[in-house]
């Protein structure tokens, strides 16, 4: 019903099961979040046609009635008709720009998009692999770097004298690619830091609100970071024996990891009579980097995600990510989550949260892949052999805090999730309940410090 629109009818639906006698305290809290979904769906499709059409002429002034009716036939604006009134994407107007090259080219300010220095081929990539190869290691270019995340939340979003919960990001330990981690400091001093083997790895924070004044919680902490380039070689590509180790990372993982008859069609259809699994991780990679990336609905929304990135015409990185990862575990080729946060040294001050995975393949075992980044293009003599460096090797301006997707937290909330999926920007909440995006703002802020002494091995 949700998923239709129907939310009148879910709501009354809601409300029955609620009333019914035997409803244990899980059914309760699933229902419950259904109606707290319908909420944060309403406020990511919170823009009427006239409201989108104003947004586009924002970017756009000779926009025309007859030309935002022939991009909303074409599918370039995403909505929902929501209870019989139809509703659009509050990030359609720059969704737009991204997704259609004639809306692109009609820009009053063509303004480039504010993507990562790593979105194209990059010295950094050339300088990682120069550096595997005269090594022989696939971990190399250890950069050591002091990073502060900071969650605000806002000016009486809860009542004065009333405490607040956070939990921040914090890093995993991963040999050979995040190592040597070092608290630094948090505001508030006293913390707890999940242990390392917590698959979502946060610090936990608690404050007490103050009458017109946010509420910050902040953790700074060193690491040192490795990039990876294992150079894969199809023709040594291996035959995979699945072992009891494996085994859950071939499996179907719902809501977001099915294997839906539309999944094994596109599948079918894109791997063809391959049999090599680096072959066939290189084809979906290619098919999955092909849908155009665009700003996201909140992933608590979306009731099967990988289903919604093969359908919704375009995709951001953690729906890429959880599509490629569903095609390749149909196609028997373990994979699994990671994801994060990446920045960039080179002076721009760029951050983002990002979600990339890694895929199984012997004889190299666990390696990277990135299908967001995607495949690399440059025009210097060898820059080809780097066309699939994603796939197989990873860039050292980057931060993992998950292993996981959809895991609990340690402590665990005691209310919903903002995010179900991952965890990047931070998570808040009092005794009154949680505390969602439209309530905080996150921040990071970082430098790079004095070079590592050593090289890791592995």
């Amino acid at each position: 019903m949700i998923d239709r629109g129907d939310f009148d009818a879910a709501n009354a639906a809601i409300d029955a099961a609620l009333a019914k006698p035997g409803t244990d305290a899980r059914q309760r809290q699933a229902l419950l979040f259904q109606r707290e979904r319908m909420r944060r769906i309403r406020l990511d499709f919170s823009l009427d046609k006239q409201a989108l059409a104003a947004r586009v002429r924002t970017l756009i002034p000779d926009l025309t009635p007859e030309e935002f009716d022939r991009w909303d036939r074409e599918g370039l604006f995403e909505r929902m008709t929501i209870d019989g009134a139809v509703r659009y994407f509050n990030r359609d107007a720059g969704n737009l720009i991204r997704l259609s090259p004639e809306a692109r080219a009609r820009r009053a300010d063509p303004v480039p998009f504010a993507d990562g220095p790593l979105e194209t081929l990059h010295d950094l990539h050339r300088a990682i692999r120069a550096a595997a190869q005269a090594s022989g290691n696939a971990s190399v270019l250890p950069i050591r770097l002091r990073m502060t995340q900071t969650l605000t939340i806002d000016a009486d979003a809860v009542p004065a004298g009333k405490t607040v919960r956070a939990w921040i990001p914090y890093p995993l330990a991963i040999p050979g690619q995040q190592e040597a981690i070092r608290y630094v400091a948090s505001t508030p001093e006293r913390h707890a830091i999940a242990p390392e083997y917590v698959p979502q790895r946060t610090v936990y924070l608690e404050s007490a609100a103050m009458a017109g004044q946010p509420t910050e919680f902040s953790v700074t902490y060193e690491l040192t970071l490795f990039a990876q380039d294992h150079i894969l070689d199809p023709a040594r590509a291996e035959p995979i024996a699945l072992t009891p180790e494996l085994a859950p990372y071939v499996e179907e993982r719902p809501p977001h990891v099915v294997f839906t008859p539309a999944m094994r069609e596109f599948s079918a259809r894109i791997v063809g009579d391959e049999t090599n699994p680096y072959r066939i991780a290189q084809k979906l990679f290619a098919a999955v980097d092909a849908i155009p990336w665009a700003g996201a609905r909140e992933y608590s929304t979306i009731s099967n995600i990988s289903d919604y990135a093969l359908h919704a015409g375009h995709a951001d990185c953690g729906q890429q990510t959880l599509l490629l990862i569903t095609l390749l575990r149909m196609n028997g080729i373990p994979a699994r989550w990671q994801s994060g946060m990446v920045f960039s040294d080179d002076g721009s001050g760029f951050d983002n949260i990002h979600d990339w995975g890694f895929v199984y393949l012997p004889p190299w075992g666990w390696v990277p892949m990135d299908v967001t980044t995607g495949q690399l293009h440059g025009n210097r003599a060898g820059d080809e052999s780097l066309r699939w460096f994603y796939l197989g090797g990873l860039d050292n301006w980057r931060i993992a805090f998950n292993s996981d997707f959809g895991r609990a937290f340690v402590p665990r909330k005691q209310h919903f999730r903002s995010d179900t999926v991952d965890s990047q920007r931070g998570e808040a909440e009092w005794d009154g309940g949680n505390l969602y995006f439209d309530q905080m703002n996150y921040r990071f802020d970082w430098e790079i410090l004095p070079a590592p002494n050593r090289q890791s091995s592995h």
